[in-house]
């Protein structure tokens, strides 16, 4: 049904598609249609070492998916990283966008790269991650070992965008404040009284799918009532 509403999930920095599998099966059975990508270089089995994989690409990847699939009425989230991907892949193709939702991502403009808007602990994670082979930064320290090391080029390559992306009224920053340092207390301060957002808190750490998954899918399975 071309009206049908898709939740399509983009993942944020070292993790793929199966960071959202906690939210796509809870909202698949309350008959939601989901779908979450795993992009590339952050693969299981990743493609040629020597490619180089940027922003661009990322953008590029997931326009393409949903171009391909004809999806319409996409509800397109993105956490962490993630943010700028599906700021540029609204900036390409607006009217197949529904609503953005930035869960605890960066929201960037034209000319934002994730270095940029990232705060000086993260930018000494990325430079001493990407020591050993100066194309990717080493996976953080942690207990998953499903994430990959993620493409360097991603995060330095500032974001450049048309402005068609503000075609997509409906927008959601979801501001997990239950960790620390978070880089995205500024933005929330910034939009928590913006009268083109709807801001919601979930008292969180940084990998809410992981950690509260329950409260997540409450606020994304909202939003279709919010946004008819």
């Amino acid at each position: 049904m071309k009206d049908e509403r898709t939740y399509v999930f983009i993942p944020g920095g070292w993790h793929g598609g199966w960071a959202y599998d906690p939210i796509t099966s809870k909202l698949e059975q309350l008959g939601k249609k989901c779908i979450s990508l795993t992009l590339p270089g952050l693969e299981p089995q990743p493609g040629p070492s020597d490619r180089i994989i940027n922003l661009d690409a990322h953008i590029r990847f997931v326009t393409d998916k949903l171009v391909t699939a004809d999806l319409t009425n996409v509800i397109l989230c993105g956490h962490s990283y993630a943010g700028l991907v599906i700021t540029g892949v609204a900036d390409k193709i607006p009217e197949r966008i529904h609503a953005l939702v930035y869960i605890d991502a960066y929201i960037p403009k034209d000319g934002d790269s994730c270095w940029s808007l990232t705060t000086e602990m993260y930018r000494q994670r990325f430079v001493a991650g990407a020591g050993r082979d100066g194309f990717s930064v080493e996976v953080p320290a942690g207990a998953d070992d499903r994430r990959r090391p993620h493409p360097l080029a991603t995060f330095m390559q500032n974001l450049h965008l048309s402005g068609d992306y503000e075609r997509v009224l409906n927008r959601v920053f979801i501001f997990l404040s239950g960790w620390e340092p978070s880089p995205f207390v500024k933005q929330y301060e910034n939009l928590k009284d913006a009268p083109d957002w709807h801001v919601e808190t979930i008292h969180c750490a940084h990998n809410v799918m992981r950690e509260c998954p329950e409260k997540l899918v409450d606020v994304l399975y909202g939003l279709e009532e919010k946004y008819r």
